[in-house]
């Protein structure tokens, strides 16, 4: 039982810092443009010199 008095809140900090990180990273825009880095990984190294 004096397990669950620990686990608990442990459980509650780590889901709320989770929670905050995951709303950080949508207000910072890093989910908007999902496919411009599938497709910028096909494109050929133009900015290379050859």
């Amino acid at each position: 039982m004096t397990g669950l008095t620990l686990l608990i809140p442990l459980a509650l900090v780590l889901g709320s810092a989770w929670l905050g990180v995951f709303l950080w990273t949508l207000r910072s825009k890093q989910y908007d443009d999902l496919d411009g880095a599938a497709l910028r990984i096909l494109d050929e190294d133009a900015d290379r010199a050859p």
